[in-house]
């Protein structure tokens, strides 16, 4: 592998970023790793942090700029915004002084080269947020990877002490240096995995149910007396047709998840014109980003 300057960094992440925003067509709304962000909050985080780069880094402070970058930064035509800010952004940052050039944070101020660094970071952790939001590549830019994870090793318990990350979350015996990286920043792919599954079950969307399943998937079904075992995509997006066609006051009620390594165990309860039963998701996500779900 090989460890890239600040700059090279960021012109890769930026990229990594961009070329996701670029494959979201109508999907804005699906849901993404990040609590309480769909697609669309997502990218306009990111639209934001490039509007705010080059201001910062040409010295200005956090009251110049004020709340010029506030409100919706994306308008009717998300992907336009992104192709605008980001060039700007990568301009920036290879302008001649900005990485020894005092940036001023609302926490207090940095180096631009740590700047950039941060900014980054958040580009490449966000596009693998996005490509699971689509059920897209999950697969990084491995240099890109190795020199994030170098540079925020150390500074990994600061992050997660005062809030800005989650928990380390467990990793399999076989991870990669990107899943170790996702893991450092709190990201569990298996875990990503369930979440997109519950979050499409709960929309009633087939297609966003089937995007979280891989083509080998099994559905177990608890219907009296003995149940039915549904082998294969095919058969397991015929199940849910037939559920949502069949039931459509049902609802799926997340209770409770739980992930080890690259297992998820989520529980939870479902509801409709037939009454209540329980209902428990498992989800394996294999270190190649493949996923295997077997709600039952």
């Amino acid at each position: 592998m090989t460890t890239l300057d600040a700059r090279e960094l960021y012109r890769r992440a930026s990229a990594e970023f961009t070329a996701r925003v670029h494959r979201v067509g109508d999907r804005w709304t699906a849901p993404t790793p990040c609590a309480g962000w769909d697609v669309r909050a997502l990218v306009r985080h990111l639209v934001e942090e490039e509007r705010w780069a080059p201001p910062l880094l040409d010295g200005a402070t956090i009251a110049e700029v004020g709340d010029r970058f506030a409100g919706d930064l994306l308008g009717a035509d998300p992907v336009a915004a992104v192709d605008d800010a980001a060039p700007r952004a990568v301009s920036a940052v290879e302008s001649g002084e900005a990485l020894t050039r005092t940036v001023h944070l609302s926490f207090g101020d940095v180096p631009g080269q740590e700047y950039v660094m941060q900014l980054a970071a958040d580009h490449l952790v966000h596009a693998w947020d996005l490509g699971q939001a689509l059920g897209d590549d999950s697969a990084l830019d491995a240099d890109a990877v190795a020199t994030v994870r170098e540079w925020f090793a150390s500074i990994e318990p600061l992050y997660r002490r005062v809030g800005v990350i989650g928990p380390r979350a467990a990793l399999p015996d076989a991870a990669g240096p990107q899943d170790e990286l996702l893991a450092m920043f709190g990201r569990s792919p298996a875990l990503a995995a369930v979440q997109r599954f519950n979050a499409a079950f709960g929309a009633k969307d087939v297609d966003a149910i089937m995007a979280a399943m891989t083509p080998d998937c099994v559905f177990e079904d608890t219907t009296a007396p003995d149940g039915t075992r549904h082998v294969g995509a095919a058969a397991v997006r015929s199940a849910w047709t037939s559920l949502f066609t069949g039931a459509p006051d049902a609802r799926f009620t997340v209770e409770e998840i739980v992930p080890a390594g690259d297992r998820v165990v989520s529980g939870g309860a479902t509801s409709g014109a037939t009454g209540t039963s329980g209902a428990w998701t498992c989800s394996r996500c294999g270190t190649d980003g493949s996923r295997r779900s077997c709600p039952t």
